[in-house]
């Protein structure tokens, strides 16, 4: 199964927490051919496809910015420190090939570690994030100045892989994928000539730094009357993997529907209900408290928004090669499409 278009063009365009615009843009172009697009100042994005028939407004959200490094100091001998912009493992980043974003080009750079010297014997240490830096080639601090600034900040290099099975291999599926399922749900309502209530996509940013300040403004800006966020849950069939913590969730086994505190009540029937119906794949994640995504922003907005969260089973997380099934993808923008020509009017969410 190959990768489809836009899915691809999100996942080649860079987009760290705080400097999504690469990546806000490819989704604005894609969704400016079907719905009404805007975004702003937090630099989220929105595509609104009007309803037909007064429902309930519906907002499917996903995160756009992705895990990354920014440069915080340029030592004399060119290279340059790196922390954390979400939450890498310091031992995938040693020797990855970066993109730096600078102010006017990508450069290229490779990550790589202090040469510390160990006596026979010695254990190795764990590899922590002050040990890396990054190589630009650059022969002193001078020339590094030129090319790069602290605060630029760096993404992994690479292309998507395309694995057997409608799997595929990338950086940033998370949470690219939850991004694209909301601008294809949307698509596809205005393919089909609408549904009861508006449907509003989001691309919203700054989502793996903690704070979810793009889903957290925007839903106060949209005050959508049911959203469901879209996000990647941790796959359970790879080795050391624990379903007895949150629910099964296998790739291919379809969407991962919540279900817990913050996840609406009746918004989790209505999206159970509608995979059962529709004959659509799904699993349940059981959440016991706050779920780590958008989701826990929106909920909370206002006097409070009834919210879903659906989520699509990913191999390992935050790492270079994050692996998804294509089909699991698919049952996703399913769900939620189905989900959203069952929003009639005079619903109520009342408890």
């Amino acid at each position: 199964m190959a990768i489809p278009d836009t899915l691809a063009r999100l996942l080649t365009a860079p987009g760290p927490s705080g400097q999504e615009t690469h990546a806000a843009a490819a989704w604005r172009e894609a969704a400016s051919s079907f719905a009404e697009t805007s975004g702003d100042v937090m630099g989220s994005s929105v595509a609104r496809v009007r309803g037909t028939g007064g429902g309930p407004s519906l907002a499917v959200i996903g995160h756009i910015d992705e895990i990354a490094l920014v440069v915080t100091h340029i030592g004399d001998d060119g290279g340059l420190a790196v922390r954390n912009l979400g939450g890498w493992d310091p031992q995938v980043l040693l020797a990855q090939r970066v993109e730096i974003l600078t102010r006017d080009r990508r450069i290229s750079g490779i990550v790589v570690s202090k040469h510390v010297r160990r006596r026979q014997g010695e254990d190795r240490k764990p590899i922590e994030i002050r040990d890396l830096y990054i190589d630009i080639g650059a022969a002193d601090a001078e020339e590094a100045r030129r090319m790069v600034r602290v605060g630029d900040a760096a993404v992994i290099a690479g292309e998507p892989v395309e694995l057997p099975n409608g799997r595929v291999a990338s950086r940033s599926l998370d949470n690219r994928l939850g991004s694209y399922v909301a601008l294809e749900v949307a698509r596809r309502i205005a393919e089909a000539g609408g549904a009861p209530g508006d449907v509003v996509a989001l691309a919203v940013t700054q989502e793996e730094v903690g704070d979810f300040a793009g889903s957290r403004t925007t839903a106060f800006s949209l005050r959508p009357d049911v959203a469901v966020a879209v996000d990647v849950t941790h796959a359970t069939d790879v080795r050391c993997g624990e379903p007895e913590e949150d629910g099964e969730h296998k790739l291919g086994s379809g969407a991962a529907i919540a279900r817990g505190p913050v996840v609406h009540p009746r918004v989790f029937e209505l999206l159970h209900e509608t995979a059962e119906s529709e004959g659509i794949p799904f699993t349940i994640e059981v959440t016991t408290g706050h779920t780590n995504t958008d989701a826990d922003a929106v909920y909370l907005s206002r006097a409070g928004i009834p919210a879903g969260l659906v989520s699509i089973p990913l191999r390992y997380m935050h790492t270079p090669v994050e692996t998804v099934s294509l089909d699991d993808v698919e049952s996703c923008i399913r769900l939620i499409v189905a989900l959203a020509k069952r929003l009639e009017p005079g619903m109520s969410f009342e408890r």
